[in-house]
């Protein structure tokens, strides 16, 4: 048999502060406390894990995408360096009926004429359309639908000092902007 020791003085006045005993309502709060934060924290790292799979299916998905369209770039650019290589240039050039020019001259900005023009290309008995019925396109490019233009006629050329040199009247029709070649 126990009995708890009668306290005098101070430590009787303090005793009478603290409860005299253990209270079990006051664990319950704690209890559930502790538990919303295990659920809470449990929810959190899910919602976690599925944004971060979700972003690595999204990563796998863009990584797939950037692969085929390098392979896709890396076969154009090989057609452009066919279709410009110095061979397919001379072999499309013929088959227009192009023949290869003569040493150039150039005029300078004062009206001289720089350097001595070499002998004009020799032309060809006739000259034929190529094999093809249509313009030299390389497959699945957008023909231009723009009608050919005849070159503007060109002023004969005078010396700067010339009074009677004018400036050249601007073409009467606008001339069309040629579509770039492939390749360059």
């Amino acid at each position: 048999m126990s009995r708890k020791p009668e306290l005098k003085g101070r430590a009787a006045r303090l005793a009478r502060l603290l409860p005299a005993g253990r209270a079990q309502a006051a664990r319950t709060p704690f209890v559930l406390l502790v538990v919303l934060l295990l659920g809470g924290g449990l929810i959190g790292l899910l919602v976690l894990n599925s944004a971060l799979s979700e972003g690595s299916f999204e990563l796998a998905d863009l990584e797939k995408r950037t692969k085929n369209l390098t392979d896709e770039e890396q076969a154009l650019q090989r057609d452009i360096d066919a279709y410009s290589s110095p061979d397919a240039l001379q072999r499309r050039a013929r088959e227009l009926g192009m023949v290869p020019g003569g040493d150039p001259a150039f005029l300078g900005p004062d009206g001289t004429v720089k350097g001595v023009p070499g002998v004009a290309a020799p032309e060809p008995a006739a000259l034929m359309a190529p094999a093809g019925t249509g313009p030299l396109t390389p497959a699945g490019a957008p023909l231009s639908t723009a009608p050919p233009v005849a070159p503007a006629p060109t002023a004969p050329l005078r010396p700067p000092g010339d009074p009677a040199a004018a400036p050249p009247a601007p073409p009467a029709t606008l001339q069309p902007i040629p579509a770039p070649t492939p390749g360059r």
